[in-house]
């Protein structure tokens, strides 16, 4: 727990919260125990076996060894579904709120536009903290000289749920990439952590909490980020055991140990091995034995075990059990810290809803592309490649490459003015970072319109505005047809067309790439999914992490 931090239970105002989730839930529960046992290699055990059960004043988190995986965020919201109502206030008491974005309002990013059909993608932050604060976590995490510092923010995952909810894309950032983190204040105790360039991403989450990561992956990557959740050490362990473990793959007996003391302590068998309490955990830190040895063979590691995870809760139907459903929803509601947009039973339930809407394999889990840093040891982001991930995610793309191709002349169903009746206001928004606005260009498109039918178009030149891209906005369905058609009069692609409440009738912004002539073309921009072996489809039953031979046994 970081200085200052508000004990669990209480609430802080979050500034910059997400959408209002709100959903009922009946039924009475009774109270479980949770347990912290390894699972044993074979056939799935039972859950329920030995284990000690931590209190919140002693419950363990980990610093640096303890590396954790995203599906965490899946087991926790899932796990919410079936609580009953007399419960609802114990659960809700679980739940630990913190800020969601600590920033400046210039370092943030716009809100994600709707799509034509009125539906908004959501963005989730994913964060695991290696947090050292008490004597039982000093234990298990060791490095004594690391007890109570700062926390950091060793798994970074960015969860995108596409607004037609018909993919996702889960993108992590090693955690000791070189960004620019900018300024954050604490929203505890008012302290201000000035900006700093080329640090560590992980130290983001020690200045002022889990709101200034959020600030830091909005600042690099200019996507709007809706919600966080974060999740500690026994939340791994005990949502693993809650669903009877987590099976996992190696190609070869692996033992995570050198001779100098490094390494998790994993061990296993070559094959599948049901993982559940600290051997869970051991897989989830494992840096010496998987592969390479660097934390880009940890992040693909992490990422197997949640596509594992996702499988066991919606294929083996782990949850149908009440029992086991109302265990989860204790030990996940206890390992949470979200924003305040999250922070009730009844909002996670409704996220849980979206999410269940996504096919699993259109789940797509990758690491941001990456290269080494001058130094050698550190990483920074592949400036094209990375960019690319970015936009592809703004724009709501799937990351699989199966997205039904966007074409020109693709519209909607949406019924039409005549184009003499169709109003537009036209808006001059040529100027760039490097370019200054062009003179009169909105009336010069504005006449073209005229020239075209369009005859109660009208320029609006009181305002100079900044959009890279040509675009076309309406404020509400009944004018999607007459957006539309002004878009396919002038050849805008019908992706360039998006619902927005900013306007109050059809309104084309002339953007940076269409700074002269009277015919608009469009740069084709790739869309393909990148290349990368970090790449996993949820649907993969046979990924299997590869045993670097200096670690098998």
């Amino acid at each position: 727990m970081r200085a200052g931090r508000r004990a669990r239970g209480s609430s802080a105002v979050s500034r910059g919260g997400g959408r209002e989730l709100t959903q009922s839930v009946h039924g009475e529960v009774p109270a479980v125990e949770d347990t912290t046992s390894p699972a044993p290699k074979g056939p799935r055990p039972p859950a329920g076996h030995g284990g000690e059960r931590h209190g919140r004043g002693d419950r363990p988190r980990g610093r640096r060894v303890l590396r954790w995986s995203a599906i965490v965020l899946a087991v926790v919201i899932v796990g919410t579904a079936g609580v009953g109502y007399l419960y609802y206030e114990r659960l809700n008491a679980n739940i630990e709120k913190d800020a969601l974005n600590l920033s400046d309002e210039k370092d943030r990013a716009s809100e994600s536009e709707p799509n034509a059909a009125g539906q908004t993608p959501l963005n989730i932050m994913l964060i695991g903290s290696d947090a050292r604060d008490n004597a039982e976590n000093q234990k298990l995490g060791g490095a004594k000289d690391t007890y109570n510092t700062a926390p950091r923010a060793d798994v970074q995952m960015l969860l995108h749920v596409s607004a037609d909810r018909s993919h996702m894309s889960v993108v992590s950032m090693p955690r000791d990439t070189l960004v620019d983190i900018p300024k954050c204040t604490d929203p505890d105790n008012g302290k201000v952590y000035e900006a700093v360039t080329s640090a560590m991403t992980n130290d983001s989450l020690g200045r002022g909490g889990p709101g200034c990561t959020v600030a830091t992956w909005e600042k690099l990557t200019d996507i709007h980020i809706d919600h966080f959740i974060m999740v500690d050490f026994a939340g791994v362990v005990s949502m693993a055991d809650a669903i009877g473990g987590v099976p996992v793959c190696v190609d070869a007996n692996i033992r995570s140990h050198t001779s100098s003391g490094h390494g998790s302590g994993l061990k296993l068998e070559k094959g599948t091995t049901y993982i559940k309490g600290k051997q869970a955990l051991q897989w989830l830190r494992t840096r010496y034995g998987f592969e390479d040895n660097t934390d880009i063979s940890r992040a693909k590691a992490q990422h197997q075990y949640m596509n594992s995870m996702v499988r066991q809760l919606r294929e083996n139907a782990t949850l149908s059990s009440p029992i086991k459903l109302r265990k989860l929803a204790e030990t996940a509601t206890e390992a949470l810290t979200v924003d305040e947009g999250l922070g009730s039973v009844t909002k996670l339930y409704d996220l849980s809803n979206e999410l269940r809407k996504v096919p699993t394999e259109r789940i797509t889990m990758t690491t941001m592309p990456w290269r080494y840093a001058s130094d050698g040891n550190r990483v920074v982001p592949k400036p094209e490649e990375a960019e690319k991930v970015f936009r592809l995610i703004r724009e709501d793309i799937a990351l699989d490459g199966k997205d039904k191709e966007r074409t020109e002349g693709e519209t909607s169903d949406a019924p039409a003015a005549a184009d003499d009746e169709i109003a537009v206001q036209v808006h001059n928004g040529t100027r760039t970072s490097t370019q200054a606005a062009v003179p009169g260009r909105a009336g010069d498109v504005t006449e073209l319109l005229v020239g075209k039918g369009f005859t109660a178009a009208k320029s609006d030149s009181s305002v100079l505005l900044s959009q890279d891209k040509t675009v076309v906005r309406y404020p509400s369905a009944d004018l999607e047809g007459d957006a539309q058609r002004v878009a396919k009069a002038l050849g805008i692609p019908m992706g360039s067309v998006t619902r927005s409440t900013d306007v109050s009738g059809v309104t084309l912004v002339v953007g940076g790439d269409w700074r002269s002539g009277a015919t608009y073309k469009a740069a084709r921009e790739d869309d393909s999914p990148t290349e990368s072996e970090d790449t996993f489809n949820g649907a993969d039953t046979k990924a299997c992490m590869h045993v670097n031979p200096d670690f098998t046994w």
